[in-house]
């Protein structure tokens, strides 16, 4: 076999879980193979480079065999080799995403916990603290 649909290869060499994910992507427009936006039936050859984005990753590897067969990740690392600029820039995100992380992340949403409901409660039914008067001293 010397050629083979790009979602069954992407999936074969363990990119995405599931053919259906595979085809999804390349449907969006996140899969190019040579350069050029494919279809999921769209065949690929050892020698295509491939360059897909997974999230926020982009990779780009050349293909070095075809198998229709998912098999174990080593096997699996056979069918690809990652260009070296594509590590390169994969690296560099990573340790930027390691140094600055997401702001949004620090915050804390949804409901709040019983202690803070207590606390709230607490603070609503008794503003003065069971005091007589504004005064400290009270």
């Amino acid at each position: 076999m010397d050629k083979l649909r790009i979602d069954k290869w992407l999936w074969a060499a363990r990119f995405y879980k599931t053919r259906s994910l595979a085809s999804d992507e390349i449907d969006k427009g996140r899969v190019q193979v040579n350069g050029a936006v494919v279809k999921p039936a769209r065949e690929v050859k050892a020698g295509d480079t491939v360059q897909l984005r997974i999230g926020s990753t982009l990779r780009t590897v050349l293909v070095q065999a075809v198998c229709d067969k998912r098999g174990p990740a080593p096997t699996a690392a056979l069918l690809f080799q990652e260009t070296a600029e594509s590590v390169q820039l994969r690296q560099q995100a990573a340790e930027q995403r390691r140094l600055a992380p997401e702001p949004a992340l620090s915050l804390h949403q949804g409901r709040p916990t019983k202690r803070d409901r207590r606390d709230a409660d607490k603070l609503r039914s008794d503003p003065w603290g069971n005091r007589w008067s504004a005064s400290l001293d009270g």
